[in-house]
């Protein structure tokens, strides 16, 4: 069994002695580039179309990490960069689900208790007492329920919150007013005080962080972005912070990362930055689960986390 491995901001040394642990009968070599050498498995993060060329006897791509639109949109641009035998399979939560939860958490309780405002004060030198929000009124919509987003939804009703989702497709989550389908999107919407997003980014989810969408939530909300950059419109955020339909907006995720030094979102009062590390890979968490499924594989069993190329998760 012949795995080939490429991360390029990583530490590859520690990766390859926790494959040798979990996988000691492997032959496991960091891909550099020229290498043609047979492989049965890739073990990929943002992974150049040389990696993938002429490996037709490659059986599947493990992704590390739970989003794949880096592969897909490879994919998009060049058809025929993915092996055409080649399943491609994504990290199934591995140690990233209860990381989300805690920061949604953490987004959901700092807006909810208004203690971005008295971190303003602070700065100002003032000694001012504010109402905190009714939880009863503080509606938290999550848009997308797959493995991450269910497990936010879940999460965030321990706080005492109502909490609603959107999916694609019909959910049942116990506590959680699930909005399914396109027809549904806007009613998920209507008068949310935070809308926290955890979508898979497609052709057909881009841009839908934008004006109108913010136009349906509750005057003053809320937005928290953990997914991809690529979902939002930065100008209609700072139009719809600037006229106060956003009260603020907590963002983890960007269109170019790091964030340029330029970019107007490092200054705007009513945004807060983090550098995409609202749920990170985790390493010996990572291994344990492809690992488990190269097994699987290799006795010919089906195994959960197959991207459907189509659907682009």
């Amino acid at each position: 069994m012949k795995i080939i491995f490429y991360e390029k901001n990583t530490d590859t040394g520690a990766w390859l002695r926790n494959f040798a642990r979990e996988l000691p009968e492997a032959d496991v070599r960091v891909w550099e580039p020229g290498d043609t050498a047979p492989a049965d498995y890739a073990v990929v993060w943002r992974a150049p179309r040389e990696l993938f060329a002429h490996r037709p006897d490659l059986k599947a791509v493990f992704n590390l990490g739970a989003g794949v639109d880096a592969i897909l949109d490879a994919e998009r641009k060049e058809p025929g960069t993915l092996p055409r035998n080649a399943m491609l399979v994504r990290l199934e939560d591995s140690g990233m689900a209860r990381q989300m939860v805690e920061y949604a958490s953490y987004a959901v309780l700092r807006y909810m208790r208004r203690l971005d405002e008295y971190e303003a004060l602070q700065r100002e030198g003032r000694w001012e007492k504010l109402t905190q929000h009714a939880r009863r009124d503080f509606t938290v919509g999550v848009l997308g329920l797959g493995v991450l987003g269910g497990e936010v939804a879940r999460g965030l009703l321990a706080l005492g919150v109502p909490v609603r989702g959107f999916s694609r497709t019909p959910k049942t989550i116990e506590g959680v007013d699930v909005y399914a389908g396109p027809e549904r999107f806007d009613a998920f919407l209507d008068g949310a005080k935070m809308l926290i997003n955890l979508l898979p980014h497609t052709p057909d989810t881009e841009g839908v962080l934008n004006a109108r969408t913010f136009g349906r939530l509750a005057h003053g909300a809320y937005l928290v972005n953990v997914a991809r950059g690529a979902h939002l419109v930065d100008d209609d955020l700072i139009a719809a912070l600037d006229s106060g339909q956003l009260a603020a907006a907590m963002l983890d995720v960007f269109h170019t990362e790091p964030l340029p030094q330029a970019h107007p979102f490092w200054q705007h009062p009513r945004v807060s930055v983090t550098p995409h590390v609202s749920a990170e890979t985790l390493r010996e968490e990572s291994v344990v689960q492809i690992a488990a499924k190269i097994r699987a594989l290799a006795r010919g069993e089906a195994i959960s986390g197959i991207v459907d190329i189509a659907r682009g998760y």
